[in-house]
């Protein structure tokens, strides 16, 4: 290479372009429906509440969403997660745990698959706890756990509804036998809110599956699914393979289980909130109780009982 290359050349490209550069366009101004695959702009699809205008295909969402729309404004704060080890078995596969931890809080802001607010619902004290798809395929570990049973305490403490919105692909491979453990201590968590008589709903949305839908997700007292969930155990593949028969249309969809009685209703994403403070004014607003009514004692049958009274007192 020589100067007319090295030098000369770079000059002259950078005079001739500095003229015809075009600004340069964000790459997420276009987000692409995975259900009907066409285009939607951007501000069209926060202000759909990330539901596809034209299929009406709900989009994975995370937790400052659900807090945000759910949540009274102005009444809501997070909880602070309780502090975990962060790599109990030191586990490494083709990467460090710990550095599979780092990639994700990096890319969420969060320090695990599970947030947790206390606010209001239309005034009602609620506790909601919201998994994080995003965040590790919302797999639940320790921090999971510990993250749920305190949220679950909270809820206990203030006499709130304990609220739950999952969204997880199981139990995390890389902490072994302690995710599992998880299951165990989360389902105690249920049965702890459910004694002190306070309402625990879990709100389905897509995908619920695994040790999440072994444990927690299937506990609630009424279970509310997002259209078109997917909601099982084990994958639908892995259930062909093992029984080898052929599935049913639908099959592990919310509304394949609302027609199998494993929901109790299909709730759009435009509807939650509504829904959610209807329940909970149910479950939670006190009745006042009507007033006794006064007995109305004629003159006549007031005599005539006092003189009973008197005969009834004399001896003999």
């Amino acid at each position: 290479m020589n100067w007319l290359t090295s030098y000369v050349r770079p000059k002259i490209r950078a005079l001739v372009e500095r003229g015809t550069s075009k600004p340069e366009v964000p790459e997420n101004l276009w987000h692409q429906c995975p259900s009907c695959e066409r285009m939607i702009f951007h501000r069209d699809l926060e202000a759909n509440q990330r539901v596809c205008p034209h299929c009406a295909h709900h989009m994975r969402v995370g937790p400052d969403f659900r807090f945000k729309t759910l949540l009274d404004e102005g009444s809501w704060q997070k909880l602070e997660p309780p502090k975990v080890p962060l790599d109990p078995l030191r586990f490494r596969d083709n990467k460090r745990y710990t550095d599979r931890l780092k990639e994700a809080q990096a890319k969420t802001k969060a320090q695990d698959a599970l947030e947790a607010a206390e606010g209001t619902i239309d005034g009602l004290p609620v506790v909601l706890a919201v998994m994080n798809f995003e965040f590790m395929g919302g797999s639940m570990g320790t921090a999971v756990g510990e993250a749920f049973v305190a949220a679950a305490e909270r809820a206990i403490e203030r006499r709130a509804a304990f609220l739950v919105v999952t969204s997880s692909g199981g139990a995390r491979m890389q902490e072994g036998a302690l995710s599992l453990m998880q299951m165990a201590r989360t389902t105690i968590a249920v049965e702890r809110v459910k004694e002190a008589g306070l309402p625990y709903i879990v709100v389905l949305t897509d995908p619920t599956t695994g040790g999440v839908t072994a444990s927690f997700a299937m506990l609630g007292d009424i279970h509310i699914a997002e259209p078109g969930a997917v909601i099982g155990f084990a994958g639908a593949r892995v259930i062909e393979q093992t029984i080898r028969e052929k599935l049913p249309p639908g099959f592990q969809k919310a509304e394949y289980l609302l027609a199998h009685g494993m929901v109790d209703m299909v709730v759009s994403r435009f509807e939650l909130r509504r829904t959610l403070a209807r329940i909970l004014d149910l479950l939670l607003r006190p009745v006042p109780l009507p007033a006794p009514a006064e007995r109305v004692v004629e003159p006549a049958a007031a005599e005539s009982a006092a003189s009973e009274a008197v005969v009834h007192a004399e001896p003999g």
